[in-house]
């Protein structure tokens, strides 16, 4: 082919020459003007129909089909392969196809490569070894051969079709579990009871049922389910909205019931999914219930749903059952420390300290980390108020100082929190063999520890009011002192926004038992007091409040940076504007962290919004801390998230239509 583009070049050479020759001749030979332009315009338009006529013999040439390069055979055997080749030239201009293109409509001579497939960009300048793209309703697997100008396709369709095939039958194993079933229908008669099942299972089994699900009932208030990965993507694309339907039907019976369920998938090994599916299903129920938890085998779990706020749902027995249990740890331990969250608050220090006091009755040496990690402000003031009465009985430590108490036999219990990440005492958890977790937060993934007790109740308003319900069970010589009943009480106001939401009968009557201890609420009121100069800070915070659809307000405040506690006062106070459903703060912090302190009025679920960011919380109340970062930045993600929120709730909503 070179050669004869040579040839070409020399043919097109010759013709210049004589075309120049001619010219010269008729400029100096004759007198006529007209005579030498005739003669140019005939001679050149017999150049170019010269031209013309090679070109097209060399694109005819160039265009030859693989029978007649390779011979017949080989054109069959690429057909039968279903495997296609093109050429292109130094400008990726498409020069030759094989039949296979030709077959199926896909000629393109002539064209740019990167004009017709922009995927192969990667193939040809050699990031890539291979590539596949869909053409019509076929997908082609393309290779390139090292340095040449040719492009080999595959017709992969089939094996595609194939491997979607299998994986679409890989099986999926699912639980689910009518959230507060036993206590819901303990009282109830059997008339009010059947009318309870049927509002709340019918919507289940029909919904399993159209789907093609099994569904086994094995208790009450628990199903089996064996599903496949197609079923599984139909019940995510439906946003699992039996949720909602199962949610309403028990809100016609003026019944708290709600659903969770479990789905363990990317396993053969039906044991190892049957195993992931209970633990998944303990994980959504810890969270709260309402929610679908869901964990391919290898990747992270994945939570749907939890739009609601978590109910009441540990009855006295359960109370009775952790009090008793704890009891127990405690007595058959050498001592007991006591760890919290950093940037210690009102609960984390009013729960460290209530568990003290039950470790003081059960005649138990017990400490409580707290000299590291932080202590928010108004905390640290009291704290420090009345260091020598705290002291007397009970030994506020250091992280350092705590590791030098620990034994083998020593029970550590984590208050207030459940992830390692979050703890004052992250290096006493690594080394202890006994823990303890009490807590009133959703709970994460990963706690980071393996604790012997869990007690993680997401519908109490703090950890005060879980040990405050504990204490009677645990000893009835447990004694609180005024201080340390008012520090448990300022832990449950400001966990509730001074009992304005989270709160339950429960929630009040941890309270009374409070007050009965001695809790003065116009103490605690004088514990929460704003100095003047928090108060101007406040209100240059609020400065900055900006305004969204959705009832949403951000508040990046950017003048310096403000506490944690700050930062959640303010939110609390935005809360209170009219037409106002959800306020993120967002700030630089004293702790080098820029942050986002989230509250909610109970019509956005903030925990949601803020768990997709790699944070946590409450429904009401959530937060997340980042390496400091810019502060535009962090609010456009979060309003990027926001949206994602508000898309969900609108495609839940239009699913129960």
């Amino acid at each position: 082919m070179r050669k004869k583009l040579n040839d070409l070049k020399r043919i097109l050479l010759i013709i210049t020459l004589v075309e120049i020759g001619l010219l010269v001749l008729l400029r100096f030979g004759l007198d006529r003007a007209i005579l030498p332009a005739v003669v140019i315009l005939v001679v050149q338009a017999a150049a170019f129909f010269l031209i013309s006529e090679r070109m097209d013999t060399l694109l005819n040439e160039q265009s030859v089909g693989v029978a007649e390069i390779l011979g017949e055979t080989a054109k069959d055997a690429l057909l039968f392969g279903q495997v296609g080749m093109l050429i292109y030239d130094d400008d990726y201009i498409i020069n030759w196809m094989s039949e296979l293109f030709e077959e199926r409509g896909l000629n393109r001579l002539g064209d740019k490569v990167l004009s017709w497939l922009p995927e192969v960009d990667p193939l040809i300048s050699g990031g890539s070894d291979t590539v596949d793209v869909q053409l019509d309703d076929r997908i082609y697997r393309i290779t390139r051969r090292e340095s040449e100008p040719v492009l080999i396709f595959r017709d992969i369709t089939k094996e595609k079709n194939a491997l979607l095939s299998y994986e679409e039958e890989h099986p999926v194993i699912g639980i689910a579990v009518l959230d507060n079933y036993e206590e819901v229908t303990q009282y109830e008669d059997d008339a009010t009871i059947a009318n309870i099942n049927t509002a709340v299972r019918t919507p289940l089994t029909d919904y399993c049922r159209d789907r093609g699900i099994l569904l086994k009932r094995i208790s009450n208030s628990r199903y089996y389910m064996v599903l496949n990965e197609k079923m599984f993507s139909d019940l995510a694309a439906d946003h699992f909205s039996v949720l909602n339907a199962v949610r309403k039907g028990a809100a016609r019976q003026d019944a708290a019931i709600t659903l969770s369920m479990s789905f363990a998938r990317g396993s053969e090994r039906l044991n190892e999914l049957d195993d992931l599916a209970v633990k998944l299903i303990d994980l959504a129920q810890s969270r709260g219930g309402d929610q679908v938890v869901v964990q391919k085998s290898g990747e992270d779990v994945k939570y749907f749903g939890g739009s609601t706020e978590a109910a009441e749902k540990r009855s006295r027995v359960r109370v009775r059952v952790m009090a008793n249990t704890l009891r127990e740890l405690i007595s058959r331990s050498a001592n007991v420390i006591v760890c919290g969250h950093k940037n210690m608050d009102f609960d984390c220090a009013g729960s460290a300290i209530g568990v003290a006091r039950a470790a003081i009755a059960l005649n138990k040496q017990v400490c409580i980390i707290e000299k590291t990690g932080g202590v928010e402000e108004k905390l640290g003031k009291v704290l420090s108020a009345n260091a020598e009465e705290l002291s007397q009985e009970i030994q506020f430590v250091t992280e350092s100082e705590a590791l030098n108490q620990l034994k083998p036999n020593t029970l550590v219990v984590m208050v207030d929190h459940h992830n390692i990440k979050q703890s004052n005492g992250a290096k006493v958890l690594e080394e202890a063999e006994k823990i303890a977790i009490i807590d009133h937060h959703r709970r994460s993934t990963e706690m980071g520890v393996q604790p012997v007790l869990v007690y993680i109740e997401a519908g109490a308003s703090s950890a005060c009011e879980l040990i405050t319900e504990m204490m009677p069970y645990i000893s009835s010589r447990i004694e609180l002192s005024e201080l340390d009943a008012n520090i448990m009480l300022a832990g449950m106001t400001i966990d509730t926004n001074r009992f304005h939401v989270r709160t339950g009968a429960r929630t009040y009557e941890a309270a009374a038992a409070l007050r009965k201890m001695g809790a003065d609420p116009m103490e605690v009121d004088e514990y929460l007091k704003d100095t003047y100069e928090d108060l101007k800070l406040k209100a240059s915070c609020m400065a900055c409040a900006k305004r969204y659809d959705n009832g949403i307000l951000t508040v990046p405040y950017k003048q310096g940076t403000l506490t944690r506690s700050i930062m959640s006062q303010v939110a609390d106070r935005m809360l209170d504007v009219l037409g106002v459903d959800a306020v993120f703060v967002i700030s630089d912090t004293k702790d080098g962290d820029t942050a986002i302190s989230a509250r909610s009025s109970g019509k956005v679920n903030v925990q949601l919004i803020m768990e997709a960011m790699n944070g946590g919380g409450h429904m009401t109340a959530a937060a997340v801390q980042r390496k400091r970062c810019s502060i535009d930045e962090l609010e456009k993600e979060l309003l990027g998230n926001v949206n994602n929120y508000f898309e969900e709730v609108r495609n839940e909503s239009d699913s129960e239509k």
